[in-house]
């Protein structure tokens, strides 16, 4: 590097006599201006700004999210319990269907009867007719051609009244009842199939508020994902900002730096020539100076949660899962038919529950409304391995799971998941856990 000029006159020709500086400074580094600096952190709080607002608002659409999840949840189990209570209806229409034909049969045959009693009777009558007597009269005595006559009209009436008529009265009484036996059958299956009806409407009902509700809860995933991709941008732009005030500052430290290298370098330089000027032969050619040196620098409890266990990994089904195992979803009209659980082989919150608890004998509804019910129900702060957890919404229950000790639990979580151990919800859980054993 060439030595500045000396400004004092005296030191002109002194100027390539001054021994360099132990160090050299490079050409100064670009320097931003106040305003590009000030800019560019006006930007990136701009961002900053910009991501906490979207991270208040994905919050919230999280938060809502989780909301209309457990609303689905209420309506899947409504649809569940709409199915058990249809399936029930069913099953007592068919028996009063049963014993109305059955109460049918016996009156016809009861009619039957007493028709060949009356037919029996009828020609009796006619016979006694034509012999000048009437069936329960007097009159069938006389008229008598001889004792042995008399004798034969006698018995013979003897014989209708103690039989025929005694078997024709309890013919009678016994239609009677029959046809009131046929009335109260008739009656019990017009009440069941209005109860069909009730379940049937019921069922489609819920699964009309199944995917409603379905529906809501998508049309908010879908703005929660908006707000996130937007987020995550603005994150983006924000890194870029921070990297370019960074940057900015970063250039305006080096060119700081430059100059304090720089003003030191003078200093130097300055110190050197005055020096220089005071020794005697100042004309002769001083030593190359040294290069610098580099700077250094157990038992029936184990028995349900082994069996629920056991189901890890395997889908849900929305109605999937009995005693035996895994089974095959079914339709509902809605959300489990948008994820395809009636093609997969799987269980529901409510059916792994039945699987877990038939290891031990017990037999649960497929409704965990009814399962909550199932047995005794004691404070969350005695919950222990093998009771069931259950979770409601607006005072209704739509979840179920086992809890298997230290603080966790096993469950068939919703479609789209699989079965799965994780660490026991607080946030709507009922104040109860339901014990069986």
């Amino acid at each position: 590097m060439r030595v500045r000029r000396a400004a004092i006159p005296i030191l002109t020709m002194l100027a390539f006599a001054v021994p360099a500086p132990a160090f050299a400074v490079p050409p100064p580094p670009p320097k931003p201006s106040d305003q590009e600096v000030q800019d560019s952190k006006a930007d990136r709080d701009a961002k900053a700004g910009k991501v906490g607002e979207l991270t208040s608002k994905l919050a919230d659409a999280e938060s809502k999210l989780v909301e209309l999840q457990a609303v689905v949840e209420v309506k899947m189990e409504d649809a569940n319990k709409a199915l058990v209570d249809l399936d029930t209806a069913r099953d007592v229409a068919a028996k009063a269907r049963a014993d109305a034909a059955a109460a049918k049969q016996e009156a016809d045959a009861s009619s039957a009867a007493i028709e060949k009693v009356h037919k029996d009777v009828d020609d009796f009558a006619a016979a006694s007719f034509r012999q000048g007597s009437t069936v329960g009269s007097m009159t069938a005595f006389f008229g008598a051609t001889s004792p042995k006559d008399l004798l034969d009209r006698a018995a013979f009436l003897n014989a209708v009244s103690g039989s025929q008529l005694d078997a024709l009265d309890r013919m009678q009484r016994a239609r009677v009842e029959q046809a009131n036996k046929d009335s109260r059958a008739r009656a019990a299956l017009n009440l069941a199939a209005e109860k069909q009806a009730e379940a049937e409407s019921a069922k489609r009902a819920a699964d009309r508020a199944t995917a409603i509700a379905e529906q809501a809860r998508r049309d908010q995933a879908g703005e929660a994902a908006q707000i996130e991709a937007f987020r995550e941008q603005t994150e983006k732009e924000l890194a870029e900002a921070q990297a370019k005030v960074g940057g900015l500052e970063s250039q305006l430290q080096r060119y700081q730096e430059w100059q304090r290298a720089k003003q030191r370098e003078d200093e130097e330089r300055a110190k050197a020539a005055a020096a220089a000027a005071q020794r005697p032969g100042t004309g002769a050619k001083p030593s190359r100076p040294a290069p610098g040196r580099p700077p250094i620098s157990g038992g029936a409890a184990a028995v349900v949660i082994a069996r629920a266990i056991s189901q890890l990994g395997v889908p849900y089904a929305w109605g999937g899962g009995n005693a035996n195992g895994p089974t095959r979803g079914i339709r509902d009209g809605g959300v489990a038919d948008s994820f395809g659980d009636y093609a997969k082989v799987g269980f529901d919150c409510s059916g792994l529950m039945i699987y877990a608890f038939a290891g031990v004998g017990i037999k649960l509804p497929h409704y965990s409304g009814y399962q909550a019910k199932a047995g005794r129900q004691l404070p969350l702060s005695q919950m222990a391995p093998g009771d069931m957890l259950f979770w409601a919404t607006g005072g209704r229950i739509h979840h179920v799971a086992l809890y298997i000790g230290n603080g966790q639990m096993v469950e068939a979580p919703y479609s789209g998941s699989r079965v799965r151990i994780t660490s026991v919800r607080y946030g709507g859980l009922v104040p109860y856990v339901t014990r069986l054993l």
